[in-house]
């Protein structure tokens, strides 16, 4: 299969960003879910892996450092920020680390999502910490707005010192077949980001049919997506194992054409520690270990890291704790 690249003469190594490429309309054509096939694949998920004990720690611990911490509210404040901040800075209680003996892991989420009303005083709060900053962008979370608008929007994401935009797309463009369309509006979204990582957020439960989602999937990463992403979290049905499978696919299929490896992040109704695992074990199993960092995979989550903490406190002391113990913001 032939791709060309609009940015780069050749695609580049497996850790390369994404450098874009041509759309191929055939590559498109090709692509065909099986709905029922993927739902009983779906279905074994969870029962396929068990991690029990201390690996189950260990992998809640891992779980912790995909979150992309994420406050995304109409009463959202520059002092709820703050403290969202400050519980990214340190996810899990300091005795809970130490005891489970991972008091020398230096513990943070992935980045702290935010609107970008509220990008500066997030950069402000995580200075020093490393911990990136990521702005819901072009008019979260419908996308409808005049499309100059929301390139600035971007743009003024990125002057603030967003280091990560989750854009989302015109789901109309999906389910009209304008796939040139939707091609040209997430390239000319990747543009405004600069040196800025741009996630493309699908909107799944809008795009009727997992075909749909599959090939939405490929326009935005030969677009130059550096991650695809489920949801925005407004949605009546957000992330789901089935359309996770679906796209999770299509990475696979991208990086074995181009050399190119790009993220996924589930977002939207992923809340408890075993729904974490579930997807820990899907990643594992269709994409390698490879993709179980940061860099490749991340959670967009609010209440997750709440369940998580108490699920490890559970394993320091054999007993559960209210969530008021563990609080976000």
């Amino acid at each position: 299969m032939s791709v060309q690249a609009v940015s780069a003469s050749a695609p580049g190594r497996s850790n390369s960003r994404n450098p874009g490429f041509d759309l191929d309309l055939g590559w498109l054509r090709q692509i065909r879910m099986n709905r029922s096939a993927l739902e009983r694949r779906a279905a074994t998920i969870g029962t396929r892996r068990t991690v029990k004990k201390e690996w189950q720690a260990a992998w809640l611990l891992k779980a912790i450092s995909l979150i992309d911490l994420t406050t995304l509210n109409s009463d959202d404040t520059a002092g709820r920020v703050e403290r969202l901040c400050a519980k990214a800075r340190h996810p899990v209680r300091s005795d809970i680390l130490k005891a489970l003996g991972a008091e020398e892991l230096h513990l943070t989420v992935a980045a702290v999502c935010v609107y970008h009303t509220f990008v500066k005083t997030a950069v402000d709060a995580l200075k020093g910490s490393g911990i990136p900053v990521a702005a819901v962008s072009t008019a979260f979370p419908a996308g409808l707005a005049p499309h100059k608008t929301k390139l600035a929007e971007i743009e003024a994401s990125v002057k603030d010192g967003a280091r990560e935009i989750d854009i989302v797309i015109e789901r109309h463009k999906v389910l009209n077949g304008d796939w040139k369309g939707l091609y040209k509006e997430v390239r000319d979204y990747r543009a405004a980001c600069g040196d800025a990582h741009l996630k493309t957020i699908l909107g799944t439960g809008d795009l009727a049919t997992l075909t749909n989602v599959a090939r939405a999937s490929l326009v935005c990463m030969q677009a130059g997506a550096d991650f695809i992403k489920t949801s925005t979290g407004k949605e009546k049905v957000n992330a789901t194992l089935p359309v996770s499978l679906a796209m999770i696919r299509m990475i696979r299929w991208f990086h074995e054409e181009t050399g190119i490896a790009i993220g996924y992040k589930p977002a939207g109704g992923i809340s408890s520690a075993k729904d974490a695992l579930t997807y820990l074990a899907l990643i594992k199993d269709e994409l390698g270990n490879a993709w179980l960092d940061p860099h490749l995979f991340r959670f967009g989550a609010s209440s997750l890291l709440t369940d998580i903490e108490r699920q490890l406190e559970h394993a320091a002391t054999g007993h559960y704790s209210a969530d008021y113990r563990h609080p976000m913001a």
